[in-house]
């Protein structure tokens, strides 16, 4: 008897062993749709759980893996039609920011940790893929997509980051191959207008980069953290709807939020999400002995300058990233290496 023929008679333990060299992939592929961990997760459980009560219906006329894309494409489509799905709410800043630039329309967004893709089989795509599996977890790879309609965006990821042919992808959206060259058509052009072009850099300058912005950020130096920005740098706050767009604006934002903190250390602490650098942040009261959790920086880096900046304020976040919520207050502000 097969794996698969004792999965179908009702052995979980096959079932698993089926589904488990799959999890992790799918896990990354909802997020991509979603833009968050905890959506990700939410919905993988369910793909999961429909795939096992489903089974009997796996006819094996594509493979166990396209099988499964299948059910979690369709179920995410599902959960962001959904008029129920839950939105953070807006935070209110504890110091009056000044105007934003614009008012961006993503805002229920998380970063991705990079510990998590380490934990995925790095499974080729097909020959017609644009895009690395793991290049297109990029934070402004997901922003993109969750700007597209959901399909446009399912019909991207399948085709051009996983590499499922046309009819295929078809066939797993319940759609033409036509359709799909229509939605795939645009879903590039949005994408590709909006994505910047980044310059390879070695590890060495990044980290060099990153720590130029880390030690001024965390002495309030706001002079050069703008300095380190490209003219075109913008800075983005999820679940906020506030964006600051050119080095203007964000050192507007800056200086008063480093009033705002005063002369309390602010500790940030170096991790990488979404293939990119990141700090998680932790901010103590003066003479206390533990920083608390004040959210996480991501950084977009073009060449050898800070193109973005997005600072997730979700209090969540240090459970769906496994952070700690509190660590050992520094004096002064300091940066963990």
């Amino acid at each position: 008897m097969t794996v698969l023929d004792r999965a179908r008679a009702g052995d979980e333990q096959a079932f698993r062993e089926l589904t488990d060299p799959f999890r992790g992939e799918l896990h990354l592929h909802c997020y991509r749709l979603l833009g968050s961990v905890a959506d990700a997760e939410d919905l993988t459980q369910e793909t999961l759980l429909a795939a096992w009560r489903g089974l009997d219906g796996f006819q094996g006329r594509s493979s166990l893996r396209s099988w499964l894309y299948r059910i979690a494409t369709n179920r995410c489509l599902n959960a962001l039609r959904d008029a129920g799905r839950r939105r953070p709410a807006e935070p209110v800043a504890p110091f009056d920011p000044p105007e934003p630039t614009v008012r961006g329309e993503v805002r229920w967004l998380q970063p991705y940790p990079d510990r998590l893709l380490a934990e995925i089989a790095d499974e080729a795509p097909g020959p017609e893929a644009r895009y690395h599996t793991k290049e297109a977890v990029e934070l402004a790879f997901v922003t993109g997509l969750q700007l597209m309609p959901p399909r446009q965006a399912a019909t991207l990821v399948l085709r051009d980051v996983l590499g499922y042919p046309v009819a295929e992808v078809a066939d797993m959206l319940g759609t033409t191959a036509t359709a799909v060259k229509g939605m795939l058509q645009r879903a590039r052009a949005a994408l590709e207008a909006n994505r910047p072009r980044t310059v390879s850099r070695g590890p060495r300058e990044e980290h060099e980069l990153t720590r130029r912005f880390a030690d001024a950020f965390t002495a309030g130096d706001v002079d050069t953290v703008v300095a380190l920005l490209t003219d075109d740098a913008w800075l983005a706050m999820p679940p906020a709807p506030h964006e600051y767009h050119g080095p203007a604006a964000i050192a507007a934002f800056l200086h008063a939020s480093t009033t705002w903190r005063g002369p309390r250390p602010l500790r940030l602490v170096p991790v990488r999400a979404n293939t990119q650098p990141a700090f998680a942040c932790y901010l103590a009261e003066a003479g206390q002995p533990a920083a608390h959790w004040a959210g996480m920086l991501v950084l977009g880096l073009e060449g050898d300058r800070i193109r973005a900046i997005t600072r997730f304020l979700d209090e969540n976040l240090p459970r769906h990233l496994g952070l700690p919520a509190t660590t050992p207050a520094a004096p002064g502000g300091s940066r963990s290496t």
